[in-house]
Formats: C-alpha cells, sequence, structure tokens
C-alpha cells in the first residue's frame, strides 16, 4: 500500500495511535511515535472508530499468517477481535525477519516463532497507552483501571472509554520501555480456533494474488527461455512473432527472449513464432541416469564429516551389518499459481508487484531480494524502489528466487510502459530451481541384543547455498546463517546430522555433488530427502533385530522426550498393534524440524501394484498452539504435499532438458487420491516453532515403511512402486 492509500483509510493525522517497533537484528531505526501518520516500521494503528489496524510483515501464501499475527496483537491489547483488520507490510528494513539477518523473508517456518515476544509487546504497549489515557481522564491510577474488548473500564465498572475514543490521548504519551506481558492462564484469544481474516476474500474472489494485478497501459509478457540449463541465446528472428495481433515489443533480456503483447494469449501466440536459436551450452548432453551414476561414483570418494561420535568403523567390524542405499530425484515446486510478477519502471521510480517470499535483504542472497535486484536493474536508488507483496498462490521455497521478478523490471524498464510477466505451467515446470537430487549410503551394525551400537549415513547431493550465496567457499562462514565449517553445506545435512536417536558411534558425512541443474529450497528442505533416508533405515536396522518398529524407535529416543511424546501419541492414536482391515498394513515415521516434532503413522494398502494411502495420523509438538486450526490445517497440507512427492514426484532429464512439463507427466495428489488426516496437537507451554514444513518430511518414510510391512518389498527409490 502506498502512503497517500494508507493515510485515507487511516484517517486524519491527529486521529489514532499509531504504535512503533523496533526488532533487535533488524535494520534501520525507528522513528518517533507517531500521531497516526504511516511509519513504515510501524506494527499498529488504533483509528478513532475503533478499528484496530496489524500491518503483517511476512507474506501470506496459505499458512495463515495474516490471522496468526494478528491475534499476538489482539491478545496482549485485549482489543475486540471483531474491529481488527490486518495489512500487508511494505519492503523495508524493519521488517527484516530475526531469523534471517539482514533480510525481509517468509521462510524456514519462522513466522510466528520470531513474532511470538516482539508482538505481543507492541499490543501490550499500546494496551498500556490507551489504559493511561484512559486513567488521566477519568483522574485515577491506570492500576486501578482494566481492559476488556477493545475498551478501558472505569474502576468497578461504573465507566467505560472505547479504545477509538482514547486513540487520539494515547498518541500523545511516550511508548513505555517496558511492559508486563499476561501470563498465558489469561489468554482469551491465542489458542482458540479463529477463522482466518482473509478467508471471506478468498471466498468471494476479492483477494489479489500476483496474476490479479491490473492497471491501466499494463501489457502482458512470456519468455522463449533456452530448454537446456546455462544455455543462451544465439539469435532470434522476430519478424513472425511481431505479426500476431496484438504483440507490441519482441526484446532480449538476460533470461531469453521476451514478446510482450495486450494480453496473455497474443504474447503465448507470438512466442510460438517467434524464431530463436540457442547456444545450448555443456549441459546438452544431462540425463538423470549419468546423474545417478555420478552420484554413486561420488559416494564412493572423500567426505566431509558432519558429525562424528565415537569409533564408527570399529563398531561396525564388531556388530552385525545393516546397509543400504537410498536415491531421491529432483522434484519441482509445482504452485498452482505460476510465477509472475508486475512492474513499473519510469525514470524517477519503479514499483513493483510481486507474490515473493523475499522483499529485499542482504545482496549476498540471490540478489538480495526484489528490492534490491530492482535497485540493480534500474540504477535507482532505495528510496525509489517500492515493492508491494500480493497473496501467493503457493510458495514453497520457490517464491524465495527473484528471477520473475528481474524479467518484469527489465522488461519494464525496455519498453517505457508497466508489463506483467507470467509464466506458463510449462515454463514454471522446466525453469525451477528444484529439490536436489541426493544419494545415500547407510551402513548400521546391531549387537547380540539387537542394540545399534553403529551408524553411518553419507549423503551425495548438490548445495542449495552455494547457488543461494554466488562465490561460496566450502570453509568459509560466508554468514551467520550460512555456516560451511568443514566444507558442509549445513541445510544438505540436516534431519540427518541433527536426528535424535541414541547411537553410540555415529558418522554423518556429506559429499557436494555439482550439477548444472539449478537447485532451490523447496518446502522443508533437507529434511525432506534426509529423513526419508534416516526413517526408512531405522525401520530397516528394527527388521534386522526383529524388533517392531515403533518399540524400536521408542526404545532409541530415550533421551529425546518431545519426540517421543509425539511418537507415542501417533502411535496411540493410529492404535498400533491392533487389527486393521483386511490387507491394511500400517508404517511409521518421526522427525524434528524447524524446533517442531512430528510422527506419522500411516495406513497403506497395495493391489495390483498400486499403492492406497488410506488414513495418516499425524501428532505434532509445535510449542504453544496461537491458532489450531491453522495449525492442523498446515499439518494437513504438509501431508498431503510430501504425499504426493512420495508417490508421483520426479523431474527427470534428457539431453539437457527437463521431461516433464505439466500436471500430465508431474502429476500432484488428486482429492481422489487424499487419505483421511488426523492431526493430534501436544499440548505445550514451550513457546510456539515452526508449523508450515514439519509435515512434509515424515509422510514419505511413513508410508514407504508401510509398502514393506504390506508386501516385504524394501522401497528405497521415490516416487514409491511396487
Amino acid at each position: 500500500m502506498d502512503r497517500r492509500s494508507f493515510l485515507k483509510t487511516g484517517g486524519a493525522a491527529v486521529a489514532g495511535l499509531c504504535l512503533p517497533l523496533h526488532l533487535s537484528g533488524c535494520g534501520g531505526e525507528p522513528p518517533p511515535p507517531s500521531t497516526g501518520a504511516f511509519a513504515p516500521n510501524a506494527w499498529l494503528r488504533v483509528g478513532t472508530d475503533g478499528v484496530v489496524t496489524v500491518v503483517v510483515d511476512r507474506s501470506e501464501m496459505g499458512q495463515g499468517v495474516l490471522t496468526a499475527l494478528p491475534m499476538l496483537v489482539a491478545e496482549e491489547l485485549d482489543a475486540d477481535w471483531a474491529t481488527v483488520r490486518v495489512q500487508q507490510a511494505p519492503a523495508n528494513e524493519v521488517y527484516y525477519n530475526p531469523a534471517f539477518e539482514g533480510n525481509q523473508v517468509t521462510g524456514g517456518s519462522t513466522s510466528v516463532r520470531t513474532a511470538w515476544m516482539p508482538l505481543r509487546e507492541v499490543g501490550a504497549k499500546a494496551r498500556a497507552m490507551l489504559v493511561q489515557a484512559a486513567a488521566v481522564k477519568w483522574g485515577v491510577s491506570p492500576d486501578a483501571c482494566r481492559t476488556q474488548a477493545g475498551s478501558v473500564i472505569h474502576p468497578g465498572g461504573s465507566a467505560r472509554l472505547g479504545y477509538g475514543e482514547l486513540a487520539a490521548a494515547a498518541a500523545t504519551l511516550p511508548v513505555p520501555d517496558q511492559v508486563a506481558l499476561k501470563d498465558p492462564a489469561d489468554f482469551k484469544l491465542i489458542g482458540t480456533p479463529v477463522l482466518r481474516l482473509d478467508a471471506p476474500a478468498m471466498v468471494r474472489g476479492e483477494a489479489r494474488y500476483g496474476m490479479d494485478v491490473r492497471m491501466e497501459g499494463l501489457l502482458t509478457a512470456v519468455v522463449a527461455r533456452c530448454p537446456v540449463f546455462g544455455g543462451k541465446v544465439a539469435g532470434f528472428d522476430a519478424s513472425k512473432a511481431l505479426q500476431v495481433a496484438g504483440v507490441r515489443q519482441v526484446v532480449q533480456i538476460d533470461s531469453g527472449v521476451a514478446v510482450v503483447a495486450d494480453g496473455y494469449w497474443p504474447a503465448v501466440r507470438g512466442r510460438e513464432a517467434l524464431e530463436v536459436r540457442w547456444d545450448e551450452g555443456e549441459a546438452a548432453q544431462l540425463d538423470s541416469e549419468a546423474l545417478r551414476a555420478q552420484f554413486r561414483e561420488l559416494a564412493r570418494g572423500d567426505a566431509a564429516q558432519a558429525r562424528s561420535e565415537g569409533n564408527v568403523e570399529t563398531a561396525l567390524a564388531d556388530a552385525r551389518p545393516v546397509e543400504a542405499q537410498y536415491e531421491l530425484p529432483f522434484l519441482a515446486h509445482a504452485t498452482m499459481e505460476p510465477q509472475n510478477c508486475s512492474a513499473d519502471v519510469r525514470s524517477d521510480r519503479c514499483t513493483v508487484w510481486a507474490p515473493t517470499q523475499f522483499q529485499t535483504g542482504d545482496p549476498m542472497f540471490a540478489g538480495g531480494g526484489v528490492r534490491r535486484v530492482a535497485m540493480a536493474i534500474t540504477g535507482l536508488p532505495r528510496e525509489q524502489v517500492q515493492v508491494h507483496t500480493t497473496h501467493l498462490g503457493g510458495g514453497f521455497g520457490r517464491r524465495l528466487e527473484t528471477d520473475y521478478a528481474a524479467e518484469a523490471v527489465q522488461l519494464s524498464k525496455a519498453c517505457g510502459v508497466p508489463v506483467k510477466v507470467v509464466w506458463s505451467r510449462e515454463d514454471d515446470m522446466q525453469h525451477d530451481v528444484y529439490r536436489p537430487m541426493s544419494y545415500h549410503r547407510m551402513s548400521g551394525g546391531l549387537d547380540q541384543s539387537g542394540n545399534v551400537v553403529a551408524w553411518r549415513h553419507r549423503i551425495v547431493s548438490p548445495s542449495i547455498i552455494s547457488r543461494f550465496i554466488p562465490g561460496w567457499l566450502p570453509d568459509l562462514v560466508v554468514h551467520r546463517l550460512a555456516p560451511m565449517k568443514g566444507g558442509v553445506d549445513e541445510g544438505s545435512v540436516e534431519g540427518a546430522r541433527d536426528h535424535a536417536y541414541a547411537i553410540p558411534n555415529l558418522l554423518v558425512e556429506w559429499v557436494k555433488a555439482d550439477t548444472p541443474v539449478p537447485v532451490g529450497f523447496w518446502r522443508s528442505v533437507g529434511f525432506s530427502f534426509n529423513v526419508f533416508a534416516v526413517e526408512s533405515f531405522v525401520d530397516e536396522m528394527a527388521h534386522a533385530a526383529r524388533q517392531d518398529p515403533f518399540a524400536f524407535r521408542r526404545k532409541l529416543l530415550a533421551d529425546a522426550p518431545r519426540q517421543r511424546a509425539v511418537l507415542e501419541l501417533a502411535a496411540d492414536r493410529a492404535r498400533w498393534g491392533s487389527p486393521l482391515p483386511d490387507g491394511h498394513f500400517h508404517g511409521i515415521a518421526v522427525a524434528r524440524s524447524f524446533q517442531s516434532y512430528v510422527a506419522q503413522v500411516a495406513e497403506v494398502s497395495v493391489q495390483d501394484g498400486a499403492i492406497r494411502v488410506h488414513r495418516v495420523v499425524c501428532a505434532a509438538d509445535c510449542g504453544r498452539v496461537v491458532n489450531p486450526s491453522t495449525l492442523r490445517a498446515q499439518m494437513e497440507g504438509g501431508i498431503n504435499f510430501g504425499l504426493g512427492a512420495a508417490l508421483y514426484g520426479e523431474v527427470t532429464l534428457q539431453g539437457g532438458r527437463v521431461q516433464q512439463s505439466n500436471f500430465h507427466d508431474y502429476p500432484v495428489l488428486r482429492l481422489s487420491d487424499a487419505p483421511a488426516i488426523e492431526v493430534h496437537l501436544l499440548p505445550s507451554t514451550e513457546p510456539p516453532t515452526g508449523a508450515g514444513e514439519p509435515g512434509v518430511p515424515p509422510v514419505a518414510p511413513a508410508v514407504a515403511n508401510a509398502v514393506f510391512a504390506a508386501t516385504g518389498q524394501r522401497i528405497r527409490t521415490l516416487p514409491l512402486r511396487v
């Protein structure tokens, strides 16, 4: 939202209370308290009409952040929830995510956990100021007043003043340095299932996504990109494209050749008529089988140590061995809304509308977000570049990238008019930044009693960080968020290095595999492939030890009470060990990711080679729950997302080209294949932890383990095929 519109909807400049907040670790200094004028680091505004507006600094992509974060403010403010409204924050340094130093980012399942204390303090400070204003008016001590549902109540309940009536007076008061927060026992809003604030707009079709951006003079562009990674334009003939009705211009940009037209379909037809010669480069011979052979060979060479305890070699030599290898493919993000961005570049300003997870930040990270990319392309200073974040029709890490935004800015600058770049589904599938392919070589050792005495896990995978941070060096700590000690990409070993199983001799290693295929953050990142290997191998060890997979895990988690608790709850609610319908079998898996603990039991049948997942029982400990409704929805969404990838997801290459192009050959989970899902939340007094991603990692191994129980066939390669 621009400054003028904000002021128009916020009322007169002296008509409300606008409370600034400075987050430790964030860039920029907060301005002095405002009397209602927009301040880019203001999280809260109380109008004279009593409307409470909370500015949300995280992107909404289905996780319910536009409701959860206002709940934190409203709880401590004692606001009437019916008066709460929400606005999306602009790109600004003060909105940097404390979990990603120097970056305004939505990712890593950090939104609620990083806002838990700061936004509660915003609400509590505003409440204290409103109480102070009422106390002055009544001539009483603030301690004698109380608040309830958007009002300050006079001692004894003899009088009541609404927050709107007090807003102007409260705005003249100093913001207190410290305030007492509520005892959680007194929470009235936090912990209750609250309907999403943005749900009505989405149901009515009023929520604005990137695809919905409209403005006078807006043209639409599609880009012809080289089908081979790293390829370049060698030449093109635009004459036939320019003859297509509605096509305005054909422009070469960094990523390829763009056709700019009055609408999407003229642009697509123009691209079909465009003749482009490509220099396909060295990757033109790349294929999946060669990559698999490369990864297997790399697993035989040197590796960097990610975790080492005891003496694995000696322990393995004296134990009963168990060995296995697991392979997982590249995966596309397949967001329902393909990539798109609109930009309007003028001589003195640049405005961008983007469904982005990365508004701005440190230029070290993939260009530093949308605003920094726009600054670099236009040469404009920071204050002349605005980024408006729309709703995201799915993110999953794909919209941490800025490639689609760079295209829109380059084209608007070249054409001198506003331009919306739209990717087709085929563009999106074949020019993604993919979940890394990985290979896992596992060795374990059991003693005579069936106890695990040794564990070795070697991971071969590309490094996301080395692409996301250009100039990455294996032994250099290039940023606090991306330590590369000992040549290990932390994200490539998460879920393998930090599992909680008590094993005396343990070694986790990583080998960096260089490929031309661009890799990026995919929902649950390294956990998505490492947990499959870990939880599948634990099951194999249990089978070799002739022990029940649940009991085997429970014993290994003796020193991990929260992880053991979700394991026990999932097994209990799934009735582990009880008779199942004929032909149905259980599989189990548990993982800690993004500081949360999730266990899942999958109920599966296999008939004529077809795997059918009938039911998934999920137990989750995500700390204190802000909104149980959206938390359950995130677990359900994560399970379906992970299940679709486990059953169908695979990106393959031939001749340097991605073979998949749309949902006919890259299927996602359909309603007819979705299982019944039960989500059980463990009560907790710990601070909130991640919710958007932890539901993904356990589902693939739980299903694979159930398939083994059903068929006796151990599946070690995804997608699952019997």
